[in-house]
């Protein structure tokens, strides 16, 4: 389970630079990260570890992760600010 000290981390981590990711990741972490399931918090950590120039390939969709684990990441975030 993550803290609260956690998930300030991950908000700032969350902040990119890039305001096509910072749109992104920072309102994820602070509306739909806690209520995730845990495997699937795990998972966003990872992908926050991944580089900026890779993150913005996935969510402008012109590349698909490799990993399914940062697939699966990408499909919920894309699929919050895409809905249907």
């Amino acid at each position: 389970m993550y803290s609260d000290e956690d998930i300030r981390r991950l908000k700032w981590q969350s902040r990119r630079g890039m305001l096509e990711l910072d749109v992104l990741l920072v309102p994820f972490v602070d509306e739909a990260f806690r209520q995730l399931p845990l495997d699937d918090q795990d998972r966003f950590v990872k992908l926050l570890a991944c580089e900026d120039q890779d993150l913005f390939a996935w969510f402008m969709q012109r590349a698909v992760p490799e990993d399914p684990d940062l697939a699966r990441m990408v499909k919920i975030i894309l699929d919050r600010v895409q809905p249907g």
